[in-house]
């Protein structure tokens, strides 16, 4: 992970502007997928960035540890959510009628002397479609949740959140896994539509 991690570390911190900002916007804008493959803390950013997609797991780990190389400290926010609350197209939300409760992970940074939620899940192009993009983040409010959260499970550190999720994923049983990789193969269909269109 190290020389792709330094690389991108390097390209986004360099542009003008505030560096957690231009981190945030170019983690933000690696297209959104679901790739279970990303889910550890270890492969997932690496993984992530040399795909060039990925989704909140991933997304929000590469940024609490690229904050914490600008010395920004961060917790990381479990939100379980239904992804039928979600914006879809109707065929992918009768389908996500049927899934079990998601966990989403985002992150809260201590910037401008409080703890700000940030997000950074869903890429620009996603925008069209009228889902909830994040654009213009100012570095120091707080962003809007990717999800219509049912609560929140606040981590002090990554390997915790990591924990938090895995047993989560670790309940849903056989159909409910098959469930959920179908609608996750169906939805990353639906959002390079989205992206081409």
């Amino acid at each position: 992970m190290k020389e792709i991690f330094l690389s991108k570390f390097s390209e986004w911190t360099r542009r003008p502007g505030e560096a957690v900002v231009n981190i945030f916007e170019g983690i933000r804008d690696i297209p959104y997928a679901v790739v279970p493959s990303l889910y550890g803390l270890e492969e997932g950013p690496a993984g992530m960035l040399n795909e060039n997609r990925g989704f909140c797991v991933p997304k929000h780990y590469l940024f609490g540890v690229m904050c914490g190389r600008l010395g920004i400290k961060v917790k990381y926010c479990v939100y379980p959510f239904r992804w039928s609350d979600a914006v879809l197209p109707e065929r992918l939300k009768e389908q996500a009628g049927g899934l079990p409760v998601t966990m989403h992970l985002a992150c809260k940074a201590m910037t401008g002397g409080k703890w700000v939620l940030v997000d950074a899940t869903w890429d620009a192009p996603l925008k069209k479609a009228g889902i909830p993009v994040n654009l213009g983040w100012d570095g120091f409010s707080d962003t809007a949740n990717a999800v219509t959260p049912i609560a929140e499970h606040v981590c002090g550190t990554s390997q915790e959140a990591e924990a938090f999720i895995k047993e989560k994923n670790l309940s849903y049983g056989i159909p409910e896994k098959l469930a959920l990789a179908r609608f996750s193969a169906e939805l990353n269909k639906w959002l390079e539509k989205v992206r081409s269109s």
